[in-house]
């Protein structure tokens, strides 16, 4: 009985390092060229982003210059969505608000991760840089001043509710029109269907913001 149990578990550990080598195979690609979309989920990327709704992009995989600044805008863009729904903490009043910064949270923090993974993997810089010292966050299209967020920052109770709705439809329609140029111009597939997932979600966010804000 011994010697049987010996032998399945060599057995098994010989069945994992297979499998071991033919996913490291399928990674790299063994005749050198870039594997598909769809079987090359880098494994780093899939453990930086659990639970997103989004799978992470191939590394290496089909991209290009489209791909890189989506991700490269789009995580300082997501970031301080994430500073301003951090701000509702003990500012906001409104149930429904408070629930719309929870769902913030939970879908943009698994997407900045997926994106910096997607840019490691790509071999690009995790920011753009423009020469404005500004990380290629400065002009983009949404993003709030520092004197907007100062403001915010300043409220509480029904008056934040209002200035929350209020820069948060701004901020959302700014990553929609990121998106949407995303999926017009980008070449990677799981890219681009982060992309339409940040139109459908945060279209429908701003639709609720418009709801909350003819309430209050």
């Amino acid at each position: 009985m011994r010697a049987f149990t010996n032998r399945a578990t060599r057995a098994s550990a010989l069945l994992g390092a297979v499998a071991a080598t033919g996913l490291l195979l399928t990674a790299c690609g063994a005749d050198g060229t870039a594997p598909s979309a769809s079987a090359t989920a880098s494994p780093s990327a899939t453990a930086a982003a659990p639970g997103s709704a989004a799978s992470p992009a191939p590394a290496p995989g089909p991209f290009n210059d489209a791909d890189v600044m989506f991700a490269q805008m789009m995580i300082p863009h997501h970031e301080q969505a994430l500073e301003m729904a951090r701000l509702a903490d003990g500012r906001a009043r409104d149930a429904d608000v408070k629930k719309l910064v929870a769902a913030i949270e939970r879908a943009q923090d698994p997407e900045i991760r997926t994106m910096r993974a997607w840019l490691k993997g790509w071999g690009r810089p995790g920011t753009a840089d423009h020469g404005d010292g500004h990380g290629g966050g400065h002009g983009m299209a949404g993003m709030m001043s520092e004197q907007d967020m100062k403001r915010l920052a300043s409220t509480e109770g029904g008056e934040f509710d209002r200035a929350f709705a209020e820069l948060m439809i701004a901020h959302h329609e700014g990553a929609v029109a990121m998106a949407e140029e995303e999926r017009k111009n980008g070449l990677n597939p799981t890219a681009k269907k982060l992309a339409g997932d940040v139109v459908r979600t945060q279209s429908a966010e701003v639709a609720e913001l418009r709801r909350i804000l003819d309430r209050l």
